[in-house]
């Protein structure tokens, strides 16, 4: 039941005995440690609200109303702000950031959460919409200097100023099943190229080159070349139908249309030793949204909903910069937030 609490702390019997008097006096104020304690519970281990009542009731014989709960996680959430809009800085001004999108269900509607992040970063945003009004709203990926690593989501193509990688986890997959679905050969034929790529890049990482030599990367994109010839040979221009609207193609047809469109973004981790391969660590970022709403089934608000992205923002970070996240939840009810440092967003 106490998963989280790491072996140099206090045990969790201590932690409300020696510095939360106020659960045995009921008349005085909770405690810095035990408001941490609470949102760690419900933002990290994603424990819902009544359940922690009835945890702490059963634990330390403590009536904390559920009603107080929310109100101790929406009061951390507000002492957050400032840590976010650093946090807003820093990801502009990164070399490589990641962005990813997942659906969230708030007050029984679809809604978006759209995620920021790098190495060292993590920023979420919820928003209504999944295209760029959201994006622009978030006031991250309108700004940025370095490149955006995403999974060719249309909306990311409107900004145009960036320079862009594509995830090619994605691809693989995608070219795995035009290739044993559909039998698309040149699809497999690009995802052995693919592939052979990304290890010629981590053999030159592992040397500690910076760089494929120009004769490597000259013998990849003429293998490149051919291989999305002969997806054209096997997939034509599709004949007009005559009805309104743009003629309708096949998943590998579309598939190798963006191969083709966007082969610099495609191969942007060989030419580039700081951009990744696949957008990974982004995908995990928005995978602990998905995992508190399988447990709590959505939020009943917007402001919880907020709320808990703005503390998932936090310990994200905490975490990816090596700083113990009930710590950091103790020095935000003490002190203030902590804030994180620039941190390299290589890969």
């Amino acid at each position: 039941m106490w998963v989280g609490i790491e072996r140099h702390q206090h045990p969790p019997h201590s932690l409300v005995s020696l510095t939360c008097p106020s659960l045995r006096h009921p008349k005085r104020s909770y405690g810095p440690a035990l408001r941490a304690y609470v949102c760690y519970l419900v933002t990290r281990q994603h424990i819902p609200v009544a359940r922690v009542a009835e945890l702490l009731r059963d634990s330390y014989g403590a009536p904390v109303a559920t009603g107080t709960i929310v109100a101790m996680v929406k009061e951390g959430a507000a002492m957050l702000e400032q840590f976010l809009a650093r946090v807003k800085e820093l990801l502009i001004d990164s070399d490589v950031a990641h962005a990813d999108e997942t659906g969230l269900r708030v007050e029984a509607h679809l809604q978006w959460v759209h995620a920021v992040s790098t190495t060292g970063l993590t920023l979420y945003h919820l928003d209504e919409e999944r295209g760029t009004e959201a994006m622009d709203a978030m006031g991250v990926i309108e700004h940025l200097r370095g490149v955006l690593v995403h999974d060719g989501w249309a909306s990311y193509r409107t900004y145009e100023n960036l320079t862009h990688g594509l995830c090619n986890a994605h691809h693989l997959r995608e070219l795995d099943a035009a290739g044993d679905i559909d039998g698309q050969g040149w699809a497999n034929d690009m995802a052995g190229l693919l592939t052979d790529t990304w290890l010629q890049v981590l053999e030159a990482k592992t040397a500690d080159k910076h760089a494929l030599s120009s004769n490597q990367l000259a013998e990849i994109r003429a293998s490149y070349d051919v291989i999305i010839a002969a997806g054209h040979v096997a997939n034509p221009p599709v004949v007009p139908s005559g009805k309104r609207g743009r003629p309708k193609r096949t998943k590998p047809h579309n598939l190798l249309l963006r191969l083709d469109n966007y082969a610099e973004d495609v191969l942007r981790f060989a030419t580039d030793f700081t951009v990744p391969f696949d957008n990974n660590l982004s995908e995990r970022d928005v995978r602990m949204v998905k995992i508190a709403q399988k447990i709590s089934g959505g939020f009943r608000s917007d402001d919880g909903a907020r709320a808990f992205l703005a503390f998932r923002s936090y310990l994200s970070t905490a975490a990816k910069q090596g700083v113990n996240r009930l710590e950091a939840l103790r020095q935000l009810f003490n002190d203030g937030p902590w804030m994180p440092a620039a941190a390299e967003a290589g890969p």
